[in-house]
């Protein structure tokens, strides 16, 4: 059974993480040189098989000790916040245009570049930290695939709209402040559980 809450905050809290993250940037350029719904197939393939190895990755988790397990993950979000506080502004990286624009070759080029990208990612740490610290791996996965795609999905339609309008400096710190509380939370767990 699906949790409506534990989708809800996870969609919030990875949404947010990766619209400053430089795969929303790679989308808007293959999104401005490709047909999207090509360029989205690929990324959003990627994304479900991240997101499946950090819900797996996650779910490991779940077989510690309760307090070890909040403590750890409590680390992990704090740390996320931290990254996230001091991250340089990204810029565009230079993508290699497939030679032709079959489905193929477009879906193939997006695929593979967010899933170099993406492995081992700030969000992909942080669907592991959610799926352990909820043990709902289902709602945590539907939660964190959905917010990459919605991402994604920006980033390939209306990317440049959404950040001419909202700063990604003003996302990446809301990002952060959510981290470091659920990192605040979970350590509290830990010292009083």
């Amino acid at each position: 059974m699906i949790s409506l809450t534990v989708t809800a905050l996870v969609f919030g809290v990875v949404f947010l993480a990766e619209l400053p993250d430089k795969t929303a940037l790679a989308g808007l350029v293959l999104g401005t040189r490709y047909r999207a719904s090509y360029v989205f197939a690929g990324v959003a393939a990627a994304f479900a098989l991240h997101v499946a190895l950090a819900v797996a990755a996650g779910s490991v988790l779940t077989l510690l000790p309760q307090q070890i397990l909040h403590a750890l993950t409590g680390v992990l979000f704090l740390g996320g916040a931290a990254v996230l506080l001091m991250k340089k502004d990204e810029d565009e990286e230079e993508i290699r245009k497939p030679e032709n624009q079959s489905f193929w070759k477009v879906a193939g080029s997006g695929f593979m570049l967010i899933l170099v990208a993406e492995f081992g990612d700030l969000t992909q740490i942080m669907t592991a930290n959610l799926a352990a610290r909820y043990d709902d791996p289902l709602s945590v996965g539907l939660g964190a695939v959905l917010a990459l795609w919605a991402v994604a999905g920006l980033g390939i339609v209306g990317g440049k709209a959404l950040m001419k309008r909202v700063p990604l400096k003003l996302i990446t710190k809301v990002a952060a402040v959510v981290m470091l509380l659920l990192g605040v939370w979970s350590l509290w767990e830990a010292v009083t559980g």
